[in-house]
């Protein structure tokens, strides 16, 4: 992603002296009394839903702690207002803006809110706020403040699934991601903070919050170890086994993606070190950044959407450790998701309705997979079998293991999506390089049993 990095790097680096000399601002503790919808996490639609929406997808303005500020709001098309919608809110770097954030800047469309936009297929509502002199200074705590009236806004007009909000951000960006991790721990279901520091405070930070951070080893803007120092504090309160993960050498050119083990249920913390410098987009085997070409917008969005709707787990220690996989290198995009595969298929009459819909350019696509069971009884364990056109190969997936990576394709169920009950939706989807035949598969089997396909 061409940012004219090196103006960049120098003004965060400038912003990090003089907050790291400062002090830590102050941040409100919560949303507040007056929040609709959210003073639980595990309430699922908000009083938005059933609606007809006064929002509208672009530019908007608000008032909040006695200033106008703008946001950029995307609804996905053929919004349903029946239905909760996740909510990602992506935060921009020092000196960048909502805008590049929203558009993708020079990588286009398939870089909107660092890639997750087309990965997301329509499943997702975006927000990209722009912050004050281009930054998240969150002077006593008014970039929280703003992202709270924004969400109340929001949820107000939009159907949201309050058990599916995510913050994410790049440098600046990143800070105040991890500043959301730190003050609204039963607002936001998880966080991903690229290229980090402690640079927008961190009111409370006692609880827990599932946890993705991305950094790279030789970082010349925040030294990779202010990234260390904000994933440590979650790896503590997410109850995770203390490690030093992995990371690769200088000059590999590659990444590695380590899922801590131990940590309390449903709160998982991930770490992805990088041969790289302050980038949000590094590539394996180059130097250069794109990202129409990185690694890192499939990983969040897999970390992201590995939790399903519904209730939020307890913050209390569970007995259970997690079943991610500690220190799994990963030198490039996995076909297989981090979490282990469930034991093989049982139950359930097979009855399924598979519809698939596929978001291609030049030689590259992602394919969302949505699978209902369509029968009376549970499934528990389900394997998915279609055949990949000609010229198409996995790179990389979400929510389910994929094998083998062309051809007839099994997809199974991973540690977490396992049980499907009469009519419910599963989604699964993946990334995959073409060599001109971007077509889904035409047909689709679960547990053995043909599908219908939508």
């Amino acid at each position: 992603m061409k940012l004219r990095q090196r103006s960049i790097f120098t003004a965060v680096a400038a912003a990090a002296l003089l907050v790291l000399s400062t002090g830590r601002m102050a941040l409100s503790d919560s949303l507040g009394a007056t929040t609709p919808s959210s003073a639980s996490a595990a309430a699922a639609a908000t009083s938005g839903c059933g609606k007809t929406p006064a929002l509208r997808s672009g530019s908007q303005t608000i008032t909040t702690s006695g200033k106008s500020r703008s946001w950029i709001l995307r609804i996905p098309d053929n919004y349903d207002n029946s239905r909760p919608y996740r909510l990602i809110i992506a935060y921009h770097w020092l000196n960048g803006t909502a805008q590049i954030v929203d558009s993708g800047g020079s990588d286009g469309s398939v870089w909107a809110y660092y890639g997750l936009k087309q990965l997301s297929n329509n499943s997702t509502i975006f927000i990209a706020p722009q912050g004050i002199n281009n930054g998240w200074g969150n002077s006593n705590g008014e970039d929280l403040t703003f992202t709270d009236d924004v969400l109340r806004l929001v949820e107000n007009d939009l159907c949201v699934d309050t058990t599916q909000r995510f913050a994410m951000g790049w440098s600046y960006g990143g800070a105040m991601s991890f500043a959301v991790a730190c003050a609204r721990p039963t607002i936001f279901r998880a966080v991903a903070v690229y290229s980090g520091a402690q640079l927008s405070g961190c009111n409370g930070g006692t609880q827990p919050v599932a946890y993705m951070g991305i950094h790279g080893i030789h970082d010349s803007v925040l030294n990779i170890s202010n990234g260390r120092q904000l994933r440590d504090r979650f790896v503590s309160n997410n109850g995770c086994t203390p490690m030093s993960p992995r990371e690769p050498s200088q000059g590999s050119l590659t990444h590695i993606i380590t899922a801590y083990s131990g940590c309390r249920a449903g709160y998982p913390v991930v770490w992805a070190a990088f041969d790289g410098d302050h980038t949000p987009s590094p590539n394996d085997g180059s130097t250069s950044t794109s990202g129409a070409r990185t690694w890192t917008s499939a990983e969040v969005w897999k970390f992201f959407t590995q939790f399903q709707s519904g209730p939020s787990p307890s913050p209390s220690p569970s007995a259970s450790p997690s079943s991610s996989p500690s220190a799994s290198p990963s030198a490039s995009p996995s076909a297989s998701p981090s979490a282990s595969p469930s034991p093989s298929p049982s139950g359930g009459s097979g009855a399924c309705r598979v519809s698939a819909t596929v978001n291609a350019w030049n030689n590259g696509l992602t394919e969302q997979i949505a699978i209902t069971n369509t029968g009376s009884s549970t499934v528990n364990g389900w394997s998915l079998t279609f055949t990949l056109p000609s010229g198409q190969t996995i790179t990389n997936g979400w929510n389910a293991g994929y094998s083998p990576s062309s051809g007839q394709v099994t997809a199974r169920n991973v540690s977490y999506n396992g049980t499907m009950a009469p009519g419910s939706t599963t989604e699964i989807g993946f990334q995959a390089t073409h060599t001109g035949n971007a077509a889904e598969p035409t047909a689709f089997t679960l547990n053995g049993n043909p599908c219908t396909v939508a």
